[in-house]
């Protein structure tokens, strides 16, 4: 079984599937507004220094910066 971790701690490559979401209303609304709700398979692109978190997505590629990355807890 794999760890929880968040999202911002994952591998360039790797598939994961967002378990929850740990944050106020404001940053749970942002992530559900762009797709990302506990439940959904996601693939990181890019996780390099400390730019933005580059995610694929239903086909579609995201850009999330790091604190709000920090909130989506990954398996």
């Amino acid at each position: 079984m794999y760890a929880m971790r968040p999202l911002s701690m994952v591998p360039p490559g790797t598939e994961v599937v967002i378990v929850e979401i740990r944050g106020g209303w404001r940053s749970a609304k942002r992530l559900q507004d762009m797709g990302l709700l506990p439940g959904v398979r996601l693939r990181v692109i890019n996780n390099m220094g400390r730019a933005p978190i580059l995610i694929e997505l239903n086909n579609s590629k995201l850009a999330i910066g790091r604190g709000l990355a920090q909130k989506v807890i990954v398996r």
